[in-house]
């Protein structure tokens, strides 16, 4: 695996799957992912959620423009344990010229659903940085 930029690469999270259907990601809980009172912090799975979506919606956009967040819900089921693997998985509602919405499930290593949520993107008509390209080379819509 190689070393993933930004949040995700601090949370730790690794690229399973990346097709412009389905974009799969996973990490494990540890420390660094929990909040004061010693259980995971649910903002990791609304980050997780958003950069999981963005990444599913820039492939499937791929050079036509930039996607960004424009609303992340996020609704927490059940409460995950350090060491517990989470598996984030994305897949389209709707996908349109201006906006896309994407679902999200966050499970456990048993399956067990910790998380679910909805991400709400919008397509800009901006050039594709030469970076973002080169990150996702093979991944992008022509």
């Amino acid at each position: 695996m190689s070393e993933v930029p930004g949040l995700d690469g601090v949370l730790g999270v690794e690229h399973v799957e990346l097709t412009p259907e389905k974009v799969v990601v996973r990490f494990t809980i540890t420390d660094r992912h929990l909040q004061p009172f010693g259980i995971p912090h649910g903002g990791i799975y609304c980050a997780v959620h958003e950069s999981t979506a963005s990444m599913a919606g820039q492939i499937w956009l791929g050079t036509k423009g930039v996607v960004v967040g424009t609303n992340n819900s996020t609704d927490f089921l059940r409460q995950a344990r350090n060491g517990d693997t989470i598996t984030v998985t994305a897949t389209p509602i709707h996908r349109g010229r201006t906006q896309q919405l994407w679902h999200l499930d966050s499970v456990n290593q048993d399956g067990k659903l910790i998380a679910q949520g909805q991400v709400r993107l919008a397509n800009l008509d901006q050039e594709v940085p030469p970076e973002a390209v080169e990150a996702m080379k093979g991944n992008l819509a022509p």
